[in-house]
């Protein structure tokens, strides 16, 4: 059987940015979901069909989320983050990605 990343395509790497590890995402991961960060024009079914070709396993469900970037100061002058959007991806019974490893 051939590894999944060979089926990849270049723009499955661009729609998926980085995986999120946070305490939510860490309590999202014990109920089979992996949360990642995303490209903010990528739809539900690219999202989809990047993870199933890039990790090999079945998705269930995708949730997108926006975070609208806050306002900071950076060294004394105020600037502003950059809006994220977020993709909680729930994998079928039995599925597992280790985001601790990379691709």
């Amino acid at each position: 059987m051939s590894k999944p990343e060979m089926n990849a395509k270049p723009e499955h790497y661009d729609v998926i940015v980085k995986p999120i590890i946070t305490e939510k995402a860490t309590m999202a991961s014990e109920h089979g979901a992996v949360v990642f960060e995303v490209s903010k024009d990528s739809s539900k079914p690219q999202i989809k069909e990047a993870v199933e070709t890039l990790f090999g396993v079945k998705v269930k469900a995708v949730n997108t989320t926006i975070i609208k970037g806050k306002t900071k100061r950076f060294r004394g002058t105020p600037g502003r983050r950059s809006d994220v959007k977020k993709a909680y991806v729930t994998l079928e019974e039995g599925n597992t990605i280790d985001v601790s490893t990379g691709l």
